[in-house]
């Protein structure tokens, strides 16, 4: 009896070698699925990786915050005094007027450490040296004929003048210097002694706190404490539950002069001496002001 084919000649023998014909076919479609499935699971990975970088640093939403600002300030007496001035010297030679600001620049130094001024409070922020030069023009002159003696010239009625040239002067130099005064009860003497002793240009006085960061910080302190109360009275009045700061950012912490001290007394340092002069030292006023964004749930 004949075998009917059915795609394979030998499906009817006894080792079966259609059936492995089928399962190599099987195979290979197995593989195929796996293949498609595995394509379909990088494509939406990929998807999902875009969608979460949408999302980086979104993580809270703007409908979900509150901002809060507070404003802080503190008060503090200067401790120390800073004041600048100039030495400025010119002269038809360099060197003579280097050497005329040297000489006044060690009559001020000696007096300034005789005052208790120490010697790293003494600091040169700069040293110039400029030629002067002058325009100069000359008048003009025209001969005059039929007249004899003086040159033959005369000079012109109207304003005329050649082509004038930069004729050199001489010399400018200037020296500045800053100064640190910490006994502030002599503030007033040194700054008046510096003019006497050959000081051409006084300027920048400034009283200060040396150590301001300490009164910054309460300042700070104090902007941070009115925010997060507020902050707390606003959530109970929302309904709503603060969760944790988000963002904070800091303005002001400047110092302004409030004159709310007393003013240095003037002392005879002898019956003819000049009185020193009455510096107003004051307060210091720090100011802070603070914003706190926090998420709420």
């Amino acid at each position: 009896m004949e075998v009917e084919e059915h795609g394979c000649g030998n499906c009817g023998d006894e080792k079966g070698k259609c059936g492995g014909h089928w399962q190599k076919h099987g195979r290979s479609w197995v593989f195929i699925v796996l293949a498609l499935a595995g394509a379909l699971y990088l494509l939406t990975l990929a998807a999902n990786t875009l969608a979460e970088y949408q999302y980086i640093g979104r993580d809270i939403d703007s409908q979900t915050t509150i901002a809060v600002a507070g404003d802080g300030e503190a008060y503090a007496a200067p401790d120390i005094a800073t004041v600048s001035f100039a030495i400025t010297q010119e002269s038809k030679l360099s060197t003579d007027a280097r050497k005329t600001v040297d000489d006044k620049m060690k009559k001020i130094k000696d007096f300034l450490t005789s005052s208790g001024v120490l010697e790293k409070d003494i600091k040169t922020t700069g040293y110039d040296l400029y030629p002067k030069y002058e325009y100069v023009r000359t008048p003009c002159v025209e001969p005059l004929s039929g007249v004899s003696g003086a040159g033959g010239a005369v000079t012109l009625s109207y304003p005329c003048y050649n082509d004038g040239k930069q004729v050199l002067k001489g010399y400018e130099v200037t020296q500045s210097v800053e100064v640190k005064i910490r006994n502030l009860d002599d503030a007033g003497k040194i700054v008046g002694g510096l003019s006497d002793n050959g000081a051409t240009n006084l300027s920048g006085l400034s009283f200060l706190v040396e150590n301001a960061d300490a009164v910054k910080a309460q300042a700070r302190e104090a902007a941070i404490g009115k925010a997060k109360a507020k902050a707390e009275q606003l959530a109970a009045d929302l309904g709503v539950k603060l969760v944790r700061i988000v963002s904070f950012n800091e303005g002001g912490d400047y110092p302004i002069f409030y004159g709310r001290g007393g003013a240095m007394e003037s002392k005879l340092m002898t019956a003819d001496a000049p009185v020193p002069a009455e510096l107003p030292i004051g307060e210091n006023k720090y100011t802070s002001n603070v914003t706190i964004v926090y998420e709420i749930r």
